[in-house]
């Protein structure tokens, strides 16, 4: 939820914007792609981490640390998908056909309503799919969770940390359950997503 509101606003940001930085903005937040999972999950640990300005902050407004803690992993995840999320809703975005968008001005609707009742309707199949597309990214993510989150099982151990605990320990049959269903939501969001590819062009 959290990568799918982050990556549609900025994903109309960059579509829609021309600003100084846009460049940059689209840069930054596509990193996650490109970093090695155990590095972002680094970089998150140094900006969430207790000694970090943010670390504290949030500390003192919900009383404990972020870091090693459900929420931790839920921040993991999220960065982790933002980008496959906002790749996504950009290129729907700047599919829209722009005469719709300019006839409903001519019409007299504001830029709010016009992307409310325009703009995003239109694009909403390519938003979907990106929206599927992050939700996958994110249920796979290990490195960055395992690093900020840590593998603490009942509490931030996710499916993935717990396969690798499974194999580390000898047991295949877990691991080889857990492996399958991860590996068969897998193709259904896949299947989805190229189904709604095919009906957005």
């Amino acid at each position: 939820m959290l990568a799918s509101v982050a990556g549609i606003g900025l994903g109309y940001l960059l579509a829609k914007g021309r600003f100084p930085g846009r460049g940059v903005l689209e840069a930054v937040a596509s990193l996650p792609i490109v970093l090695p999972p155990t590095v972002l999950g680094y970089y998150l640990l140094v900006t969430l981490g207790a000694r970090s300005p943010l670390g504290r902050a949030w500390e003192q407004v919900v009383g404990s640390p972020l870091v090693f803690t459900a929420g931790g992993a839920v921040v993991a995840a999220s960065i982790s998908a933002l980008p496959f999320v906002l790749r996504t809703a950009r290129a729907a975005i700047e599919s829209v056909d722009p005469r719709l968008e300019q006839s409903a001005r001519a019409a007299g609707l504001s830029e709010w309503r016009v992307a409310a009742q325009v703009t995003l309707p239109l694009a909403r199949r390519g938003l979907v799919a990106g929206v599927a597309l992050g939700f996958a990214r994110a249920l796979g993510d290990f490195g960055a969770t395992v690093m900020v989150a840590g593998n603490i099982p009942g509490r931030t151990q996710t499916m993935p940390i717990a396969v690798y605990d499974a194999v580390q320990a000898g047991d295949d049959e877990r691991a080889a359950l857990l492996a399958l269903v991860l590996g068969v939501v897998a193709v259904l969001v896949l299947v989805a997503v190229n189904r709604l590819s095919r009906s957005a062009v």
